[in-house]
């Protein structure tokens, strides 16, 4: 779940939360109010499991409370999809805690699933501003951030190195040094995560993002897609497949399967999330040490991101809300969120986190993910966020393949989301 698929705070704030949670949740009634105990805490698959040890300390330090983790697929659709079976059992759901993807914050928290949470509760001048706006919907707060994410540009620099060209900031500089450069070094050109599943919806948006353009206004309530801006962004994509400097295997890729084409020397420029730069830096790495990043290029200048990451919602029949709240408080503490990033290779929320100096030496990318965060912007917000992430999808895929030109797609995908956005 690192956009994703992935940030923290809380503190004392949360701590105080305890009777708040019984009076701000609509559905208050469906759990007991307040008391202590033990929960269970539902995430995607930990791909770097450092969260179990986080909570084998916890569990030890507070017996009467254990936590439970139960890991979900690793695909963040299939996630989304366990989530909400429990979600929809009501009272017989086994999930008390779920750590969700930015994304469902809206959909979650508009089928009354997860519980309103006090605004003025929480140190949320503490948090990098973006990854709030990630945890609110209809103006209330639903769930506080716990790890955030922005897509990254990674780059052999030992390759641009060789050759005298700076990393790119433009789609152009990206696009010439993958149609020339690569091929010299028997490299491909760049890829991201095509396949058809949310991460093609995120490097869609991000395409659209960074060429101006939006794809929903008023929380769903507006499309916004239909425009020149769209029709660059998905443009951009669409001519890299057709043109060769996207190789067709990168429709297949995920977030893993892209992260090893990086890794395996098969590419110049990889568009993930900073964990993968952690993995391609590694001692041991066959890459170590011929790695960059920078933010995403777009079509004048440095692009926009989307904001990845999760956030910690509580269920509206969670049977425990008290240890609910010093759970989360627990893990968006400081000395806890350092260890998301160092043990994790996940990005805290924490600001002051990111101008840490032995953190900055230790993760130099830091600096750049700080401007990738503070610049990005969140996946379109609706409470129907499912069927749109499937049209934004289903219509990219089409014109990435070359079954739709990206002018059709773009008027498809408006029409599409039109009928969503009416219900």
């Amino acid at each position: 779940m690192r956009w994703t698929h992935a940030a923290g705070r809380g503190l004392l704030a949360l701590v105080v939360l305890l009777t708040g949670y019984v009076t701000a949740g609509a559905h208050a009634d469906d759990a007991p109010a307040g008391g202590r105990g033990p929960l269970t805490l539902a995430t995607a698959g930990d791909l770097t499991a450092y969260l179990g040890p986080l909570l084998d300390d916890w569990n030890r330090t507070n017996p009467g409370e254990r936590i439970t983790l139960v890991e979900l697929p690793d695909s963040a659709d299939e996630t989304r999809s366990q989530m909400i079976t429990d979600l929809r059992g009501g009272s017989r759901g086994r999930f008390d805690i779920l750590n969700i993807d930015v994304a469902w914050t809206s959909e979650f928290a508009a089928a009354g699933w997860i519980r309103p949470l006090p605004r003025d509760r929480f140190p949320l001048d503490a948090f990098l501003p973006p990854v709030v706006d990630t945890a609110t919907w209809d103006g209330q707060l639903y769930a506080v951030p716990y790890v955030t994410n922005a897509g990254l540009l990674l780059y052999r620099k030992d390759v641009l190195a060789e050759e005298g060209l700076p990393p790119p900031r433009t789609w152009a500089e990206l696009e010439h040094a993958a149609r020339t450069v690569a091929p010299k070094h028997g490299l491909d050109g760049y890829a991201g995560q095509f396949l058809p599943y949310e991460g093609l919806t995120v490097n869609a948006a991000e395409a659209v993002y960074s060429a101006g353009g939006t794809i929903l206004g008023d929380e769903g309530e507006r499309v916004t897609v239909n425009s020149d801006a769209a029709r660059e962004g998905i443009g951009f994509l669409a001519r890299g497949v057709r043109e060769g400097w996207i190789p067709r295997e990168a429709l297949t890729y995920k977030e893993e399967e892209s992260k090893q084409a990086f890794l395996d020397g098969g590419l110049l420029f990889l568009r993930n999330w900073p964990y993968a730069y952690a993995a391609a830096s590694a001692e041991g790495s066959p890459l170590a040490g011929k790695v960059g990043a920078v933010p995403l290029p777009g079509p004048d200048g440095p692009g926009a991101s989307v904001l990845g990451g999760s956030n910690l919602a509580v269920s509206t029949h969670a049977r425990h809300p008290d240890t609910a709240a010093r759970l989360i408080s627990y893990l968006t503490s400081e000395p806890v969120q350092r260890q998301v990033l160092t043990r994790g290779a996940l990005p805290p929320v924490r600001a002051a986190l990111y101008e840490d100096p032995k953190l900055v030496r230790d993760h130099p990318y830091l600096p750049t993910l700080r401007a990738a965060v503070l610049a990005a912007a969140p996946r379109p917000k609706s409470p129907r966020y499912d069927q749109v992430s499937l049209v934004v999808q289903a219509v990219v895929h089409d014109a990435t393949t070359g079954r739709q030109t990206p002018e059709r797609a773009v008027r498809r995908l408006a029409r599409e989301l039109a009928v969503i956005s009416r219900g």
